[in-house]
């Protein structure tokens, strides 16, 4: 699990956001920053930067390698705590809590606003790059990317879909976006693959989740990632998230994708749960329903 940076966000100081803004931006040519840079990239004196990096190093914010030359890059944290900085300053959040969620793209935490809510840092690439450059349709035509690079466009992208779709789908109501950070909603209930359900609400329940997919796709989106993971069950319905790989329905693969989601849902919910799941259903009739926007093939085993 990375670090959560916000308990070293008071240490910091503004010259150590110069710093790190600095490598930042040399990271847009290169992995690594030569240090004779980073005065012209940071706009501070070269004995203000040898200060400024040495704080920061201490606080595991940047790394430093010797090449052809000294160089630096920005630690995951170091990148956290620039997205953390611009919320502050935009007042989005006063404070970060507990962890909510980790996984290998995503960190999520709880975090302190007018009512809580969570924050979410993208991690696409930082330890799967070469599996995000080659799956993911906004690195395709980038040859020389960093994981900073491809985590914010993930960032982006999903806070640009969740805006077209909510309200009209169940999604996380989107607050904020930097860099590679979202702020949003945070959800209610639990996770569908942790969720116990009675017999009598396992359709319901399946109904409500193909019910957003059919959503999502009218107003112009295919989730493309659709499991028990990205999927949250409360007691006043059902959250869909998770969303930067969406495809917009005029992709070539969209319709490949879509029945690929469906199938995942289909195929989860009968082998979890067996004997409350109807036979006489079957994923391409239950794809051609949801591109279709007609659910008499669904309603017909769910009533």
């Amino acid at each position: 699990m990375v670090r959560n940076v916000a308990g070293v966000m008071a240490e910091l100081e503004a010259e150590d956001f110069y710093l790190l803004s600095g490598v930042e931006q040399g990271m847009r040519f290169g992995e690594w920053v030569n240090r004779g840079k980073l005065p012209e990239l940071s706009g501070l004196t070269a004995e203000n930067v040898e200060y400024r990096l040495n704080r920061c190093m201490r606080r595991d914010l940047v790394e430093r390698k010797t090449i052809q030359y000294e160089g630096y890059k920005l630690a995951v944290e170091g990148y956290d705590a620039l997205a953390l900085r611009t919320f502050s300053k935009r007042d989005t959040i006063q404070g970060v809590g507990a962890p909510l969620g980790v996984g290998k793209e995503s960190d999520v935490f709880e975090v302190q606003s007018y009512k809580p809510l969570a924050l979410k840092f993208h991690r696409e690439g930082y330890t799967n790059f070469r599996e995000v450059m080659r799956e993911r349709e906004y690195t395709s035509e980038n040859q020389h990317v960093s994981w900073l690079y491809t985590a914010r466009k993930a960032a982006e992208r999903e806070y640009e879909v969740l805006e077209d779709l909510y309200p009209d789908v169940a999604v996380p109501r989107p607050i904020d976006q930097n860099r590679h950070a979202i702020v949003m909603d945070k959800l209610a209930g639990v996770e569908l693959d942790r969720a116990k359900l009675e017999a009598d609400q396992v359709v319901g329940v399946f109904d409500l989740v193909v019910d957003e997919v059919s959503k999502a796709y009218e107003a112009g989106y295919v989730h493309a990632d659709m499991s028990e993971y990205n999927v949250a069950v409360a007691e006043n319905g059902v959250t869909v998230f998770d969303w930067p790989q969406a495809v917009a329905t005029e992709h070539d693969n969209a319709r490949e994708l879509l029945e690929r989601d469906v199938k995942n849902l289909l195929d989860y919910f009968r082998r979890k749960y067996p004997s409350s799941m109807p036979d006489d259903i079957d994923s391409p009739a239950l794809c051609d329903a949801v591109a279709a926007d007609e659910f008499e093939t669904l309603r017909a085993f769910a009533e």
